[in-house]
């Protein structure tokens, strides 16, 4: 493929899911009505953790910051590709590109943190009762909560810095459905070799000590649930972890098969439904899964829904 000088390239083209005629608006209808349940989803989460002072603990604290990083990735991104689907105008600006992978890879990052701090929440919770109060008492969670966030933004501006150096090929049409970093790559027709040892690191480092920590932390709270004499103690007691493991499983293993690869083996057509998996699917679940298994989360909905009837009758 011909090189083209990278001070020249001034946009790509995003291919997107299909270019099906038949199909556009069926998938438009689909992932408009996907961005209003994520919006509405998740706004209502912050909105209700923020509105109830019942709910300013470790816990919904983090769940706040975890449907923030929800609705800026969904944000990121759906709103550009209805964009392409409605329109098939499929270019997006260089800066724009850079812009939309840096946005990914950082909220992607951030939600890991929160994530593995959410697990941590837990691990006092059940294995230290005592000193819960101590360990995870208002401004220790504001400083694992700013630290996820700062982090995350940090982080990847290596990524950044050195895609936007690479030089690519005459074709700039990206297979995906968004800006990432893989399909990046593949158009490029310079050396790959320091932004793909920078990639391997950084997920040795978070995806994989993350992951370690948050099993750890589960393996230390089934220890000490399985030393509680009372089947309905267990019970109750493991019942606080079952929505942040859900989450904690779905994320984690669509993460893997995204990103826990040689880029010489990605398969663009199955890596575009499991970003969806990531974009859509998670931020939907989310609040659901932490809707439905907590009962002071239902009961403050249930006032402020009731509210909201006797003002508008």
């Amino acid at each position: 493929m011909k090189l083209e000088d990278k001070q020249n390239v001034t946009e790509f083209l995003i291919q997107g899911l299909t270019d099906i005629p038949k199909l556009q608006i069926p998938i438009f209808f689909i992932f408009l009505l996907s961005y209003i349940i994520i919006l509405l989803g998740n706004i209502t989460i912050f909105v209700l953790i923020l509105s109830d002072s019942r709910l300013h603990t470790p816990m919904y604290i983090f769940l706040m910051n975890l449907s923030l990083t929800d609705i800026g990735n969904t944000s990121n991104i759906l709103p550009k590709m209805l964009i392409i689907v409605v329109t098939q105008h499929k270019t997006i600006s260089f800066v724009g590109c850079i812009t939309q992978m840096y946005l990914f890879i950082s909220l992607t990052l951030t939600e890991i943190l929160i994530l593995t701090a959410m697990a941590y929440d837990r691990y006092v919770a059940i294995c230290h009762p005592l000193h819960y109060f101590i360990f995870m008492s208002l401004r220790y969670t504001v400083i694992l909560a700013a630290a996820s966030w700062i982090i995350g933004f940090m982080d990847p501006t290596g990524h950044a810095v050195l895609v936007s150096k690479m030089s690519f090929c005459e074709s700039h049409l990206i297979d995906h459905i968004y800006c990432d970093l893989s399909p990046l790559l593949k158009i490029s027709c310079s050396g790959n070799f320091k932004v793909e040892l920078l990639t391997f690191v950084e997920g040795a480092i978070f995806a994989v000590l993350t992951f370690l920590l948050t099993f750890l932390s589960y393996m230390f709270i089934v220890s000490s649930v399985l030393k509680i004499q009372s089947a309905e103690g267990r019970k109750k007691t493991f019942s606080t972890c079952t929505s942040h493991l859900t989450c904690v499983t779905v994320f984690y293993v669509t993460l893997i098969s995204l990103y826990m690869r040689p880029s010489s083996s990605y398969s663009f057509k199955q890596d575009k439904y499991f970003a969806l998996l990531y974009i859509v699917l998670i931020p939907i679940l989310n609040p659901i899964i932490y809707t439905l298994k907590n009962q002071e989360v239902k009961d403050t909905l249930k006032k402020l829904v009731h509210r909201v009837v006797i003002k508008t009758l």
